[in-house]
């Protein structure tokens, strides 16, 4: 796949942009002014797969924990600020990694200068994050409804201002909950500026809608070369959301570290409760760490062959199946000892 480079940007020790790996993100759900709570979320995100988080700051005992959540997050830490200035040069003072602001809506030039200057100072990078929910009001009432080039627009602007106070260390989001026109705007964002992107539909919704709205819009551009970071937004558990972007990743081949699993859809062919089978394996080995391809299959005839690339896998017959590896055959077993015999020989792989 040929990925567009971009410019590099630091996020404490993870890098995003240039031609580095694309990177997951998200963000914790807990109370910022939790400290535990939030730690403790984004410790299980990170073990997860999760590289950057990102903390809601509503206010001003928000912005002293993160003093908290930075010195002891196993992964940078990015403080999500809305309009007050003040929090924006508290997170800064108290350890996090980026911020994640709209220049133009946290104050006056004076103020904006003040955070990109502590930011500066800190090598901190901002992320602009337009969505189609936050247009400014002279582009609305232009254009009549958000559109992908009014988003871009107003993410330009945003950029324009920083870019005026001499700073550069930039990331961009340009998030619609409508697919198609997200993925206008950022092909436009990609051909207009070279700063890195961060992917993402907004307010996707809950898993199985806002699993199938993500893995359109962020693997359609990804799979086109844009795109630096992503993150997959969920009414659900974030951690949900970490599991949906590395199969979004695997999909589009940019990852291909870790473990991968495959079954086939069913057939008139198939004799065996597959569907129970294929769920029993996926939950079994959720949390397994081994680099290796694993496929349940639901014909002998045409299992290890369809499936010749996996490591190990099954394929039924009539109340019994084989487990083959890499399109062998090693041995024929009954249907309800597939399960346990295939977890056998994945163990001792």
């Amino acid at each position: 796949m040929d990925r567009k480079e971009t410019i590099l940007v630091k996020v404490k020790n993870v890098l995003i942009g240039g031609k580095t790996p694309v990177t997951i993100q998200s963000m914790t759900n807990t109370d910022t002014r939790d400290s535990e709570a939030t730690l403790m979320q984004i410790r299980t995100l990170y073990n997860a797969g999760c590289e950057i988080i990102r903390c809601a700051v509503p206010d001003m005992e928000a912005a002293d924990a993160l003093k908290i959540i930075t010195s002891q997050s196993p992964i940078p830490v990015v403080a999500d600020i809305h309009f007050d200035y003040k929090l924006a040069l508290k997170a800064i003072e108290n350890g996090v990694d980026a911020l994640r602001i709209n220049p133009g809506n946290i104050g006056s030039k004076e103020k904006v200068k003040m955070v990109v200057e502590a930011a500066s100072e800190k090598k901190i990078p901002i992320r602009i994050g337009v969505n189609s929910g936050s247009l400014e009001k002279d582009i609305l009432e232009r254009d009549g409804k958000p559109t992908a080039e009014g988003l871009v627009e107003s993410a330009l602007r945003h950029v324009k201002i920083l870019e005026e106070l001499d700073f550069y260390d930039i990331v961009i989001s340009i998030k619609s909950s409508n697919v198609a026109m997200m993925i206008e705007a950022y092909r436009l964002m990609s051909v207009k500026c070279n700063y890195p992107l961060h992917l993402g539909v907004t307010e996707a919704g809950t898993k199985f809608k806002g699993t199938i709205k993500s893995s359109v819009g962020i693997g359609t551009l990804l799979a086109e070369g844009i795109g630096d970071t992503i993150r997959v937004s969920l009414t659900s558990d974030p951690i949900e959301e970490i599991k949906v972007a590395k199969e979004i990743l695997k999909a589009v081949g940019l990852r291909k570290d870790g473990l991968e699993f495959i079954s086939c859809p069913t057939c008139g062919r198939t004799q065996i409760n597959l569907i129970k089978i294929a769920e029993e394996v996926e939950r079994r080995i959720e949390g397994l760490n081994k680099n290796i391809k694993i496929a349940v299959m639901g014909c002998v005839v045409n299992g290890p062959g369809e499936a010749r690339e996996a490591d190990i896998g099954i394929a039924g017959g009539k109340g019994e199946g084989i487990i083959f590896k890499k399109g062998v055959i090693i041995k024929k077993v009954k249907e309800e000892e597939l399960v346990s015999e295939l977890m056998k020989e994945i163990e001792a792989l």
